[in-house]
């Protein structure tokens, strides 16, 4: 254990049962700003809840330990439910799939398509293509992918 860590536990260990968990629950919304994952929060929301619990009730260790489990089985529950059906719509859903970003665009064959087979380029980069047989210098469109494959047809 560094001694920053250690230095951590020795604060918690400071502090009273009800502050701690309040103390617990800031590190934890922290973490999540800092390493964002959608999962500290409901863990800091847990926590949390159970230091104002131990503000209302004289809850024991053991018990303050079950009720802090209890709300973030419940709370990570929850917000995946809510995650679910509340999903964040992307303003480009085709960010990282750069073969279906070039789906509708033309590219010109370099290496002849022959058995269906070929090489085509599209922009600086050159990629592996599926479609009709064609000759170098040929332009054809992008009809879709298969991982890095071009699916390569005619311009009509």
């Amino acid at each position: 254990m560094t001694p920053q860590m250690s230095g951590v536990f020795a604060w918690l260990n400071s502090l009273d049962a009800r502050s701690a968990w309040l103390a617990i629950g800031l590190l934890l919304a922290i973490g999540e700003m800092v390493i964002p994952g959608v999962f500290l929060i409901w863990l800091a929301g847990a926590a949390l809840l159970t230091g104002l619990a131990t503000f209302l009730l004289p809850l024991a260790g053991a018990e303050q330990v079950v009720l802090f489990a209890i709300l973030a089985l419940g709370s990570v529950l929850a917000g995946r439910t809510w995650i679910a059906r509340n999903p964040v719509e992307s303003e480009d859903p085709q960010l990282n799939d750069r073969g279906g970003r070039m789906t509708g665009q033309m590219v010109i064959v370099t290496e002849e398509i022959a058995g269906g087979e070929g090489r085509v380029r599209h922009g600086d980069s050159e990629w592996l293509a599926r479609g009709p047989d064609a000759v170098i210098g040929t332009r054809l469109r992008v009809a879709g992918h298969e991982g890095t494959v071009l699916l390569v047809e005619h311009l009509h």
